[in-house]
């Protein structure tokens, strides 16, 4: 187990990888699924706050193995096998979900990250023994994990108020970790292109369930005799938002994670990016159950499910593409402007109808889109401009 070179070409996802991230399409599922029965039957705060801390788990689980696969992978027989026992993990982690997110009850989680981790410090165990370059590096990480990983088995006999705290001590410890770990020598080889192709796989796996709980809450809602046109019409729009913010996602040069403090802003800031994206999952889902009189909220509630989720990723992939420097919705007024029209769209939901703001959310969207791409290309074909 040698480091990987960063420089390498036509770095791109390996089929274990996706067959790790396919463990996480049950995760990711669990959690929106949770927040749309919490949301729908009116536990605001508790679900939402639920969710991200649920959500901290599932990302943090797959970040930590995206980093480390993208510096060390040799895909040899122990790799696999310990890469295959993080899956076992992932799925007891998605096991507990549902009492993590309505109950606080992170036992089930903790178990599985305990699982997920022996696997882990050994990956970092093994680096640090055959790589001698990066074996300072490799030894803090696996003591950093180690030790946050202690901590977690320990919060789980801290009731209440001082349980939460105990969680939003240790998610700034896990934080901290790649900070420390990478604060002295040689950089941990990670390969930048690799990152974003398997940042990108990850996207797809949240739009993914955004599609299949939208299909089906049109299937249950149509199965028993609700208003056609505006189901309808919800899932026209949610089509639109998945296809535009899928292409927001990707538009762009090359990713450039310059430096540590850059990969670091690029790679946590997304943890916004993909909750937003589960959510609005959930938020389709009520939006439906709302036409279909299975929630007691107002459409302008049910709307403001649906542009939240929205207005939360445009915002925050703006700001990492600016980061990141790949050139993609490089428009910061363009962007406001499309947030606030998805915003007032939303507010209009009684009046507009919940089918119609919903469809009216994507066609925005999709312009937001459209526009940016035609000011992207005509700033490319201005002379001294070399095209993208």
């Amino acid at each position: 187990m040698r480091g990987r070179d960063p420089g390498e070409a036509h770095r791109a996802s390996t089929s274990l990888e996706l067959l790790f991230d396919l463990c996480f399409v049950v995760a990711v599922a669990q959690a929106a699924a949770q927040l749309h029965h919490a949301l729908a039957e009116g536990h605001l705060a508790t679900g939402l706050v639920g969710y991200a801390m649920v959500f901290f788990a599932i990302w943090w689980a797959w970040m930590n193995f995206t980093w480390f696969a993208s510096a060390y992978d040799p895909d040899d027989v122990p790799y696999r096998l310990l890469t295959l026992l993080q899956m076992a993990g992932v799925l007891v982690l998605a096991a507990g979900v549902p009492a993590g997110l309505t109950h606080y009850d992170f036992t089930i989680i903790t178990i599985g990250y305990v699982v997920m981790r022996i696997a882990l410090v050994g990956q970092w165990l093994r680096a640090a023994t055959e790589h001698s370059a990066g074996r300072s590096a490799s030894v803090r990480y696996a003591i950093g994990v180690s030790l946050v990983q202690a901590g977690w088995v320990a919060r789980l006999w801290l009731p209440g108020a001082a349980g939460l705290a105990g969680f939003a001590i240790l998610v700034l410890a896990e934080i901290a970790v790649p900070i420390w770990a990478e604060s002295r020598g040689r950089l941990t080889p990670w390969h930048p292109g690799h990152i974003a192709d398997r940042y990108g796989a990850f996207i797809i796996i949240v739009l993914g369930e955004v599609v299949l709980a939208t299909l089906a809450a049109v299937q249950a809602a149509l199965s028993q005799q609700a208003a056609a046109g505006p189901v309808l019409l919800v899932a026209c729009g949610s089509l639109l938002l998945v296809f535009s913010l899928w292409w927001i996602y990707v538009t762009g040069t090359e990713v450039h994670l310059t430096s540590l403090r850059t990969a670091l802003v690029w790679g946590y800031g997304h943890y916004a990016c993909f909750a937003a994206v589960a959510a609005l999952g959930a938020g389709l889902e009520l939006a439906i159950d709302t036409l279909d009189h299975h929630t007691h909220l107002s459409e302008r509630a049910a709307a403001a499910s649906v542009a939240i989720p929205v207005a939360v990723f445009m915002i925050m992939l703006a700001r990492l593409h600016h980061v990141a420097q790949t050139g993609a919705i490089g428009h910061p007024m363009l962007i406001a402007t499309g947030v606030v029209i998805v915003i007032l769209v939303a507010l209009s939901a009684p009046a507009l109808g919940l089918g119609i703001a919903v469809l009216l959310m994507g066609v925005a969207v999709t312009v937001t889109l459209a526009v940016s791409l035609a000011l992207t290309a005509r700033r490319a074909r201005r002379p001294g401009r070399a095209s993208v």
